[in-house]
């Protein structure tokens, strides 16, 4: 019944830009913290964003801080991360998930549901 949605995904070159979407439902999207999530190859999946039931509260990996901006729409159910200035470590499979922890020191706590993911390539 939950079912979360990512779209956006594709190929982009180094130093572009990049917008992924989730949609959310089968959950009260509003009351639900919501996170970006990522892996490579031979890698464990790495935290990237985490965001709060509004804008207010948002965490980011070191990695991508300064270049990726978590947001919702909690209106439309929707989770976006915005990535800018990618670069080739940026390719990875991302995943968005759902969960009832706004927790930031340890962002896969709390995550309960999650999305099929959605390749992101970055050539360089």
């Amino acid at each position: 019944q939950v079912q979360l949605v990512e779209s956006g995904g594709g190929s982009v070159q180094t130093g572009g830009s990049l917008t992924l979407s989730c949609t959310i439902s089968g959950i009260h999207f509003n009351d639900s913290p919501m996170g970006w999530f990522r892996q490579t190859p031979g890698k464990e999946r790495e935290f990237v964003a985490l965001i709060g039931r509004d804008s207010k509260n948002q965490h980011y990996s070191d990695s991508v801080k300064g270049r990726f901006a978590v947001s919702r729409d909690n209106f439309k159910n929707t989770l976006y991360l915005q990535m800018n200035r990618l670069r080739s470590e940026d390719t990875a499979v991302y995943y968005c998930a759902a969960g009832s922890i706004y927790y930031p020191s340890e962002p896969f706590t709390g995550m309960d549901y999650w999305g099929k993911g959605a390749l992101v390539t970055v050539d360089s």
